[in-house]
């Protein structure tokens, strides 16, 4: 019985003898196969853009914060090179950078 393979492909699991005798006596094939997609919503979907969102977000807080930390640290060394310098004049303008604490 040498009998030419069937046309295409065909599912692993049907057997040829099952396809040829289906042939000759003209029954169709059904062929049944389980569908691996969900029908909700797959959230999956969103993880990448949440992720990506939530690390901006951290790192705009990060850099807020960093540049609070510079902004007070330029505000105190401002403070200590006034106050240890007194009066700075120009042209017989007298500037106070910082008061005593005489006052």
């Amino acid at each position: 019985m040498n009998q030419p393979d069937p046309p295409g492909r065909i599912a692993p699991h049907i057997p040829a003898d099952v396809y040829h005798r289906a042939q000759a006596t003209g029954q169709p094939v059904v062929i049944v196969t389980n569908d691996t997609t969900a029908n909700g919503f797959s959230w999956q979907r969103l993880l990448y853009p949440f992720a990506i969102a939530g690390a901006a977000v951290l790192g705009g807080w990060g850099l807020v914060a960093a540049l609070c930390y510079l902004l007070d640290f330029a505000a105190h060394t401002a403070t200590v090179i006034a106050g240890a310098a007194g009066p700075i004049g120009v042209g017989g303008i007298t500037l106070k950078l910082a008061r005593t604490k005489n006052h």
